[in-house]
């Protein structure tokens, strides 16, 4: 273990001895480090070996770890699924998707760059960080995992080098947007015929999310009030309205489909605490939630969409669907009943 490991972990036991609870990216945080630092320093009870192999080959063999715990996270939001990696469809291009029965995944595997098997409190887990030391994605093993199978993808993938190149977390220069939305992006947006064309349009365009969402008309795009997605998720408990909830950063969207049950509010965090899917969203951090309609083949689609001050997504809600069924009615006037403004129909 080099010096600079000592020092850290050093600095990571004094920090724990005035916050023994504090997870280890807030302790990343508060350390001015990367998370990945942490695990690499091997800090507190953190026990972790690096593997090497490309990010999709690490992938395609997480299914062979049967029943396990998924989590992604972006700065703002939490979200926790169980299930198992099945339909893992990964080559070795920077896209992959999983469409299980409980695991819906859209991967993008360019800023992927480490992967660690963890070991903390006694919980097992594979993590994969950026090049910044970011965590992308992590996939805990729960009661009903194959731990055998495990310990050999362990075994497989350990780097025969166990100190890994340093993270580089130099700040990303600003991305230029377009300064304005031209007129013809509305007539655009009418003639979508599928949700995913919406990225498209922002690509062509150049421009940021909620500078759309402003100029699109409030037909198309509506700022509501900042408890809209709390009204939405006790409505939708209240109802066992099935809902879609995406939460993703630059290497991962995570997305739960299904009724939710059992809600609970714990300081600035609303959570959802249910036996398969968890989430915990910082209310605290939403500076605008907006109801955004877009037209496709299957007739209108409707979500619910939080952003952080800079523009940045946090959470997007569906009602669930599947490609060629339509919106359910009861999703579509739960968010109308949201709205000051008609929207387009």
């Amino acid at each position: 273990m080099t010096q600079q490991s000592t020092d850290l972990k050093a600095r990571y036991d004094a920090l724990l001895q005035d916050e023994p609870k504090m997870r280890v990216r807030n302790a990343a945080e508060k350390l001015d480090v990367s998370e990945m630092e942490l695990v690499a320093a091997q800090c507190g009870d953190i026990e972790a070996t690096l593997l090497e192999g490309t990010a999709q080959t690490l992938f395609k063999e997480l299914p062979t770890l049967g029943e396990v715990m998924l989590l992604t996270r972006n700065e703002w939001c939490v979200h926790e699924r169980h299930g198992r990696y099945e339909s893992v469809k990964v080559g070795h291009g920077p896209v992959g998707l999983v469409l299980g029965a409980d695991l819906d995944l859209r991967v993008f595997f360019s800023s992927w760059k480490y992967a660690w098997a963890v070991t903390q409190n006694g919980r097992k887990s594979i993590q994969f960080f950026d090049g910044a030391g970011m965590a992308l994605h992590k996939v805990y093993c729960t009661e009903n995992s194959d731990m055998a199978a495990y310990d050999a993808l362990v075994e497989k993938f350990r780097a025969a080098d166990q100190e890994p190149a340093p993270v580089d977390r130099t700040p990303a220069a600003p991305k230029a947007y377009a300064s304005e939305v031209p007129e013809l992006l509305r007539q655009e947006w009418l003639g979508m015929t599928d949700t995913h064309d919406f990225a498209g349009l922002l690509k062509k365009w150049n421009l940021p999310r909620v500078q759309v969402l402003q100029s699109a008309g409030e037909d198309l795009a509506q700022r509501v009030d900042n408890d809209a997605i709390e009204v939405m998720l006790q409505k939708a408990a209240e109802s066992d309205l099935p809902i879609m909830c995406f939460v993703g950063n630059k290497g991962m969207i995570q997305i739960h489909s299904g009724p939710v049950k059992k809600l609970m509010r714990t300081g600035p965090w609303f959570n959802i605490l249910d036996p398969k899917f968890n989430l915990h969203l910082n209310t605290t951090a939403i500076h605008s939630i907006w109801i955004v309609n877009k037209p496709t083949e299957d007739g209108w689609v409707t979500s619910l969409e939080g952003y952080s001050e800079d523009g940045e997504q946090i959470v997007q809600f569906f009602g669930a669907r599947k490609p060629g069924v339509p919106e359910i009615r009861q999703w579509r006037e739960l968010l109308e009943s949201l709205c000051k403004q008609p929207l387009a129909a």
